[in-house]
């Protein structure tokens, strides 16, 4: 390989919350003497970032003035080249495209337009712990609509529910996840088309984000929700960011693609309220060295290195953990264990379970935060050897011990 996915990088005292967090109320305890942490909770990766990040950030390093500005040129045309390229969104423009702090920032900037505090919003469950916490911190109601394991142990959305809960409680706002986190679901064109099909006969806006878009596994093809329908591209304010794909997330800096031009004036206006919704002139460099070629190369090369670790993270769970399910990501670098038959057996908690493996360095996340039951979500965006160590303990720890 062209690029280091293999090296073990000490993130201590390097502003990692996933190393130097631990033992706040956020996690359970710290490890036991003589483990070291191996971080599976936060969405963040152990892998450096492709070196054009790096080297985009010096260059503007270089020139010591750091005044008000406003995103260039380039930066637009790094967006529309990635996302044709990558996407097939041939018809985008600079101006469909604009700046967010955040997705969920941009989330919140789209609901404010769609819907008024105390209206119902539409979301598929498991969901991402972000959209819940920060829909009921800014006053909306939550309505789920499960999702479900078919035959095939493959995530599936359940349209009908979808359509009875919308009906039900009058919802005219939707958040869909593509790919879904903390699933690792991949939609398929005519699952989108589908969805879609229920909002459009129910006047549902929907807010997509897709941040986890250029990880894709195993062949899978990220479909744009816009792009299944002209109507899907009039009512969905799309949501992406380089952070996700090239572990950025601490320099902040996402953005939206919406179509429609009325609905693009009153997103922008409401994300301009606050006057916290301005662009960092190095999250703009880190974007633009991130959406080059070598960004590119260092994408493929990633994906490889994940669907290897989930690979055999999924075999060891079915080979060696009896209990313990799963159905094998297509997407992100998540993976979401089902734990509830095995807690039965043993006649255990979940909350007795996640501090075996956190006091051996195990760092996993409870999954009832993203609206599982009986669940564990494990982030495998780590150089192998770290991964098979997590396994060997899990196993000999916790697991089977």
């Amino acid at each position: 390989m062209k690029y280091d996915f293999k090296s073990v990088i000490d993130r201590h005292c390097h502003d990692a919350l996933c190393v130097d967090c631990l033992g706040e109320d956020w996690t359970p305890c710290t490890p036991d003497e003589g483990f070291d942490v191996i971080p599976m909770w936060i969405a963040d990766m152990c892998f450096k970032t492709v070196p054009t990040v790096t080297e985009a950030i010096i260059r503007r390093l270089e020139h010591p003035i750091f005044g008000y500005f406003r995103p260039s040129e380039e930066y637009f045309d790094a967006i529309i080249k990635w996302q044709k390229e990558r996407n097939g969104a041939v018809d985008i423009k600079a101006e469909h495209i604009g700046y967010e702090n955040g997705v969920l920032g941009g989330m919140l900037s789209a609901m404010g337009v769609f819907c008024s505090r105390g209206d119902s919003v539409l979301v598929h469950s498991p969901t991402y712990m972000g959209f819940t916490k920060s829909l009921k911190n800014n006053g909306y109601n939550i309505v789920s609509s499960p999702l479900y394991l078919d035959e095939n142990n493959i995530w599936r959305m359940d349209f009908d529910d979808m359509e009875k809960r919308i009906v039900e409680n009058r919802i005219h706002a939707a958040i869909f996840c593509s790919p879904h986190n903390p699933t690792g679901r991949v939609w398929e064109r005519w699952e989108i088309e589908g969805a879609m099909e229920i909002f459009k006969k129910h006047d549902v806006k929907v807010v997509s984000d897709e941040i986890w878009s250029d990880i894709v596994l195993y062949g899978n093809k990220h479909i744009p929700t816009q792009l299944v329908s002209e109507d899907a591209k009039m009512r969905t304010v799309a949501l992406y960011a380089p952070s996700k794909t090239f572990n950025l997330a601490g320099l902040v800096g996402a953005y939206h693609v919406i179509y429609n031009d009325s609905l693009r004036r009153r997103v922008e206006k409401k994300s301009s309220l606050s006057h916290y919704n301005e662009v960092n002139v190095l999250s703009m460099h880190a974007l633009i060295g991130a959406y080059r070629e070598e960004g590119e190369e260092w994408v493929s090369e990633l994906r490889r290195v994940l669907g290897e670790n989930i690979d055999y993270a999924c075999k060891y769970i079915n080979d060696n953990f009896k209990g313990v399910r799963t159905s094998r990501p297509q997407g992100t670098y998540m993976v979401f264990m089902d734990v509830d038959e095995w807690l039965r057996e043993h006649n255990m908690t979940l909350d007795e379970l996640l501090p075996l493996g956190w006091r051996v360095g195990v760092a996993w996340q409870d999954g009832r935060q993203h609206g599982g039951t009986n669940h564990i979500r494990l982030n495998l965006a780590l150089p192998g050897c770290c991964v098979r160590e997590a396994f060997d303990r899990m196993d000999k720890y916790v697991f089977n011990k």
